[in-house]
């Protein structure tokens, strides 16, 4: 017998894999959907109701690129804190990437991240491997892993991959994806030495500027295209990478935005001084409209939050000693659905850019889809009420956000993960366990 209950989701309005709603039931047990109906019987004796009349039922957002920081940072989040704050955004699978200390380089360092997931995380998980000049052996033959994260730029150290020629034979071997953080390092130096002296962080934006974003994603686009190797381009940040795409994407390369390159700017530097700041930079308006339109068009496939706590004290050093990153998984899915409410997309787009279009870019069988079969991780939503971000009410471990203050609709009622209520109205359910995700590697 399974230990998970079973379920009746009752009168919710669910979206379907065909992109339209139906209000109805949908029966869970054993981790999976069972069941989905217009009217499904009354629950039996053990069994449960949940009411969610008025709500929207989505399948749980699948969060494709975070920084959790365990092991080694763990003052700034840990896996604990920052699983937390998925449950309590809806999102009930991540992909974790590999700069921690130690770095996520080895199959021995992929063994312990796993180990301490299993004993800590509230919802799914899964962790990148990452490149260095030396390690391509455990590239090839670590697992479970969504890919390979190559740091072409922003990083310093055994991570920093930056030239062509080590950069190679990583993508002529093995099949492996490849996930690139595309700027181009030696640009980035050069202008730091220019810009030096400038306390301003909105020189952040000038010195990792939109043509080291350019020459990179051109570089990893050229060595894709020479061995037909699976590439994605992770937080896309400018307009002239967009239209590149647009011109010249294979049929296996795939692009990510985040939240905050569609809606945060430049101008933001103004209003949240360092908050603002993180790699690769936010960009100017203009930037964000060209984004939407290519996420609207399919030019960009799907949406991560790139979530990268670091504390206040860290943030309020003045540029450039103020670290790069913000935390986003628990604001991500409400932020989108504000924008599909106010008539940027719609609800299904939203939905599918964060959840179905993410399975499919990773091969994560069974998720992304409400349909009998599929893995019960969901995410009821109120779309009918605006409630503000709060930085008292936030679980991760930093404590704040770049949208406190902002009134969004969306939020999550009620997160459930492998069958399991782990978000209920504001409360945690500590006991629930997520579970390593698999990839169906081709």
């Amino acid at each position: 017998m399974s230990t998970t209950p079973i379920i009746y989701i009752r009168r919710a309005n669910i979206l379907l894999p065909d992109g339209n709603f139906s209000l109805g039931d949908v029966k869970l047990g054993g981790g999976k959907i069972l069941e989905i109906s217009s009217e499904l019987p009354a629950a039996g004796e053990s069994e449960t109701d949940l009411n969610a009349e008025g709500l929207t039922l989505l399948p749980g957002v699948i969060d494709p690129q975070v920084h959790f920081r365990e092991p080694g940072l763990e003052y700034k989040e840990d896996l604990s804190t920052a699983s937390r704050a998925c449950a309590k955004g809806g999102v009930t699978s991540f992909l974790e990437m590999p700069n921690t200390r130690p770095l996520t380089s080895t199959k021995e360092a992929l063994a312990d991240k796993l180990e301490r997931a299993a004993q800590k995380c509230l919802v799914n998980y899964g962790f990148f491997m990452g490149a260095t000049p030396e390690n391509l052996p455990d590239l090839l033959e670590a697992n479970p892993t969504p890919g390979i994260k190559i740091f072409m730029g922003s990083m310093h150290g055994p991570l920093l991959v930056d030239h062509e020629e080590i950069l190679e034979p990583i993508f002529a071997k093995g099949d492996r994806l490849i996930a690139v953080h595309a700027e181009n390092q030696d640009r980035i130096n050069r202008r730091r030495e220019e810009f030096a002296g400038q306390t301003d962080p909105a020189i952040h934006s000038q010195i990792q500027d939109e043509q080291a974003a350019l020459e990179a994603t051109q570089l990893a686009l050229k060595l894709s295209k020479k061995y037909q190797r699976r590439l994605h381009i992770l937080h896309l940040s400018t307009g002239i990478e967009a239209e590149l795409l647009r011109q010249d994407k294979p049929a296996w390369v795939t692009a990510e935005v985040t939240p905050q390159h569609l809606v945060l700017n430049i101008t933001d530097y103004g209003k949240i001084g360092t908050k603002a700041q993180m790699n690769p930079p936010l960009r100017s308006p203009e930037n964000n409209d060209v984004l939407w339109r290519a996420l609207l068009d399919g030019v960009i496939d799907f949406i991560a939050t790139d979530h990268a706590p670091h504390t206040l004290e860290e943030k309020a050093k003045p540029y450039p000693n103020s670290p790069s990153g913000m935390p986003g998984v628990e604001t991500s899915l409400p932020v989108m659905l504000t924008q599909a409410i106010a008539g940027r997309c719609s609800v299904a787009q939203v939905s599918n850019w964060m959840s179905t279009a993410v399975a499919k870019g990773y091969n994560i069988p069974n998720k992304g889809a409400i349909a009998p079969g599929y893995d019960a991780d969901l995410v009821l939503v109120d779309l009918n009420n605006y409630r503000p971000v709060l930085a008292s009410e936030l679980q991760t471990k930093c404590g704040w956000s770049p949208f406190e203050g902002w009134q969004l609709t969306g939020w999550p009622v009620v997160t459930i993960v492998g069958g399991q209520v782990v978000y209920d109205h504001g409360k945690l359910n500590l006991e629930v366990r997520g579970k390593a995700l698999t990839f169906d590697h081709q």
